[in-house]
This record gives C-alpha cells, sequence and structure tokens, in this order.
C-alpha cells in the first residue's frame, strides 16, 4: 500500500511543480489522509523539495480505524505547546531552500494563512485550489473494496432495525440503535449523523430525529451510512408502519421510486453530471414536484461522505469509471410526509455489467 500513496504524491507533485511552485501543505484532514494513508488531529502533510514530512501536533495514537502514516513519510512532531503543525510546516519548508508554497485556500482560515506568511516571509504563497479532492474523484480498487464493506455493514444494521417492534418508539432512539448496531457489525462510526424522521418529518433531507413517537400509517425514511477504513457511503430508505400503505403514500413511492432508477441508469463514463441529474428530476418535475425537489440528486463519497462530483442541474464535467456516488431524489410534502430513496454505487462500463450497486436492502415498499 505504501506504493499507493507514493504514486498519489507523485502525481500532486507533479501538479504543483507543473504550476512552478516549489512545495505544497496539505492542510484538509482528507486530503492529508488520501497522500498519507492516516491524519492525525491537527497534522498537516508538507511536499517538501527534500522529503515529505507528516507534521503532527503529537505522537499519533493507535487507533486503527484512523490508519497509520505511510512509512515513506517522515514524521515530525512537535513538542508539547508547539504551536499550529501548518505554521511549522511553512518555516520547514522554507528552510528546504522552497521559493513558493502551494495552499489550499479554501481550507485555510484568513488568520492562519497570515501566520504562514509572517513565519515565512521569504516563501510565495499560491492555492492549491482543488487538486487533491479532483485525484480522490477515481477511486482504486482498494478505496471500492472499503465502500463495499460500509454498504454491506449499513445494509446489516438496517436490516435487524426492520425487524424489530418500531411502533410507540421516537426517532431519536431508532437513530442511536442504527448507529450502535453499525459499530457492532465493524464499522469506525457513522458515516455522518442517522437520520430518522417519520409522519409529517419523513422524506425530508437532513432531518434531525426528534421525540416524535413512530405512528400506525406513518411513513419512515431512514437515511444513514457506515465508515469503514475512514471510507463512508450512504443508504436511505423509506417504509410505511404497521398497515398497508394508502393510496397517495403508493403513488408517491412509486414516482420517487421511478426518478431514482432513472438516475441510477443514467450513471456511465462520459455522462455529464447534470445529465444524471436532469434523468432524475424530470420523473418528478413532470409530475408537479417541481418546488419540493431537493438542491442535487447525488454526489459522491469516498474519505467525506459529500464530496466531487456533485449531481446537481448546474454541474460541469463528466463521470469516469470507478467514481462511487449517490443518487437520492426525494419530495416531502409539507404536513403530511414524504419518500427519500438513497443508494450508492459506483459508475462502471457498460462492458463491465453497468453501474454497481453498494447498497442492497429492498427498495420494495414495505409495511412494518
Amino acid at each position: 500500500m505504501s506504493e499507493v500513496y507514493a504514486n498519489r504524491r507523485s502525481r500532486l507533485r507533479d501538479h504543483v511543480n507543473a504550476a512552478g511552485t516549489a512545495a505544497a501543505l496539505v492542510t484538509r484532514p482528507a486530503n492529508v489522509r488520501y497522500l498519507a494513508a492516516a491524519a492525525p488531529q491537527g497534522s498537516v502533510l508538507l511536499l517538501g523539495r527534500g522529503e515529505d514530512l507528516l507534521v503532527c501536533a503529537g505522537p499519533p495514537e493507535d487507533r486503527p480505524y484512523e490508519g497509520k502514516p505511510d512509512e515513506n513519510v517522515r514524521l515530525h512532531v512537535l513538542p508539547a505547546n508547539g504551536g499550529d503543525a501548518a505554521v511549522t510546516a511553512a518555516g520547514l519548508a522554507a528552510a528546504q531552500g522552497a521559493d513558493s508554497l502551494a495552499v489550499e485556500e479554501h481550507h485555510l482560515t484568513v488568520a492562519r494563512h497570515r501566520a504562514l506568511a509572517s513565519v515565512a516571509p521569504t516563501l510565495r504563497l499560491t492555492d492549491l485550489g482543488g487538486a487533491v479532492e479532483q485525484l480522490r474523484v477515481v477511486k482504486d480498487e482498494e478505496e471500492i473494496s472499503c465502500l463495499r464493506i460500509g454498504a454491506e455493514i449499513a445494509d446489516q444494521a438496517l436490516g435487524e432495525l426492520l425487524e424489530s417492534i418500531l411502533v410507540g418508539r421516537t426517532e431519536r432512539h431508532l437513530a442511536l440503535e442504527l448507529e450502535r448496531r453499525l459499530v457492532d457489525h465493524g464499522a469506525d462510526g457513522p458515516a455522518f449523523p442517522t437520520s430518522v424522521a417519520t409522519g409529517p418529518h419523513a422524506g425530508r433531507r437532513g432531518h434531525r430525529p426528534t421525540d416524535r413517537r413512530v405512528e400506525e400509517g406513518d411513513f419512515l425514511s431512514v437515511c444513514l451510512g457506515a465508515t469503514y477504513r475512514g471510507y463512508r457511503c450512504e443508504i436511505g430508505r423509506t417504509f410505511v408502519i404497521g398497515t398497508s400503505p394508502a393510496d397517495w403514500q403508493i403513488e408517491l413511492y412509486d414516482l420517487v421510486f421511478a426518478a431514482q432508477r432513472a438516475g441510477r441508469e443514467f450513471l456511465a463514463p462520459g455522462v455529464a453530471y447534470r445529465d444524471v441529474d436532469r434523468a432524475a428530476r424530470q420523473v418528478l418535475d413532470s409530475a408537479g414536484y417541481a418546488e419540493a425537489l431537493p438542491p442535487l440528486i447525488g454526489h459522491g463519497v469516498g474519505l467525506e461522505i459529500d464530496e466531487d462530483p456533485q449531481l446537481a442541474p448546474a454541474a460541469m464535467g463528466k463521470l469516469d469509471a470507478c467514481v462511487p456516488v449517490t443518487v437520492e431524489p426525494g419530495v416531502h410534502l409539507p404536513g403530511r410526509g414524504g419518500v427519500r430513496i438513497d443508494d450508492t454505487l459506483v459508475v462502471r462500463p457498460e462492458a463491465d455489467g453497468g453501474p454497481e450497486l453498494l447498497t442492497i436492502t429492498t427498495k420494495e415498499l414495505l409495511a412494518l
């Protein structure tokens, strides 16, 4: 695996050198982990002229789920109360003889940027931009394997919950139980705060669980994800509680399911991001739900739960093979509830069977 991280750093170094910059400072934690195999709290990565340094605020703790730093990156541990690792790294870059340093301006605060300029006034600071994020878009098979295992864990946790008694339990309690089950089955933890929404809350994107209790006839929408070795997946499903669905529930569910299927079927290398969004959005728009639609139909997943690409109406770019994304259309009707269906898939060419579905819990409208 060390060779994988070395290759990633080499690709970034080529990008930096082509832009006329001598060194790069990576501060965004997910980007540090992508390039160095681990990102201890407060750490930064310096791609220097002479060597690559992982500058840490303290000795890395032995936590398997956080990963171990790549052995080809030298650790530079700050003394107790040693200050900001990024500021120290800028000084080290200058000491190595660099005359310029590319930094992640989108991650640095203004105060931190000023501190870097102050400690190394001879360095010309340039913007690294989203160079590392772009490297992260296409995943290798080891990364996809971690996502696949995370999806299996999430499917397992959700499946077990569906076999339990739900009526009378609160949204908050069900969310906590799901997160416990994720860890029990081997996840590092939840990929994001678990959303459980019932009745009039159902189908609402990013709903925070409340003390509302599950009632007969409710829509129940659940969105959860597992983190495995740092990689995060996502699944969302909607069910009906305790009775046969009402006609309006069946109609709304079938519509969202058709939109989700349309989006999934559009996932292929070379397809524009906005075309995936359009395929799903048109199904709901044509049924009169334009005002109830989410701002985007899906997004990339990996070391973060919401990363590039964005499957949105104005998104620029085209899909590549081996890009994991979500497809998650939903409709929420104020005061009534709604439906959300969410899968994590990997873009694959038609010759390889088309998009690979990682989250396999049934999408049939079940009455629980």
